[in-house]
């Protein structure tokens, strides 16, 4: 049963629904702690400054706030692939979240990452690890994937120590065994974490 006091803030931007069907993933993952996950996305960002977004998106999880960000007992941030790094609408959110770095909100929580991307070689470690930048400025507590976990040396496609990931490749393959156990594991981590750090 979730602990509805705490949860873990499952962020996520996906443009062809293989970081969402991850993310769903990692939600599992955190409930199996026993700690309330809460999906959120982001809007699309447009380079016509006309454009914009209705407040909430026709399908799928509702957009981030603030607000889930401060209120969170740790966060799995995920992003598909952009050259080796995070998509424009998650670097965009993240880069509006001054505020919270000065008050030291996300202070001592945990964190972890996930990816997904079409190639094997696609930037699945740089986005990773570039991911995890901002998170360390704000001060949480940034954990991967352990090699306790065996699905780490099994794994031919998606899956690193750096956290969970997915190779949809150009058809648009779906989530295998192994990535989704990993992405499992990503969030009972995180949340297993939250536990400890905050007893």
């Amino acid at each position: 049963m979730a602990d509805h006091n705490r949860y873990i803030l499952v962020l996520y931007y996906s443009h062809q629904g293989a970081t969402r069907r991850l993310a769903q993933q990692v939600a599992r993952g955190v409930e199996q702690a026993g700690v309330e996950a809460r999906l959120r996305t982001v809007p699309k960002v447009s380079s016509v400054c006309e454009s914009t977004e209705t407040d909430i998106p026709d399908e799928g999880d509702v957009y981030a706030s603030y607000d889930d960000l401060r209120g969170c007992s740790g966060l799995l941030l995920g992003s598909p692939t952009r050259f080796g790094n995070m998509a424009a609408p998650m670097k965009y959110f993240f880069d509006g979240s001054a505020a919270l770095w000065a008050n030291g909100a996300l202070i001592g929580k945990p964190a972890g990452v996930f990816t997904s991307s079409a190639s094997l070689h696609g930037g699945q470690e740089s986005t990773l690890l570039t991911m995890m930048l901002p998170l360390l400025h704000h001060g949480m507590v940034v954990a991967g994937l352990p090699y306790s976990e065996a699905e780490l040396t099994q794994t031919t496609s998606g899956g690193t120590p750096y956290g969970a990931s997915h190779v949809a490749g150009q058809n648009g393959r779906d989530v295998d065994d192994n990535e989704l156990a990993l992405a499992t594991a990503l969030g009972k981590r995180i949340a297993e974490l939250s536990l400890k750090l905050q007893a």
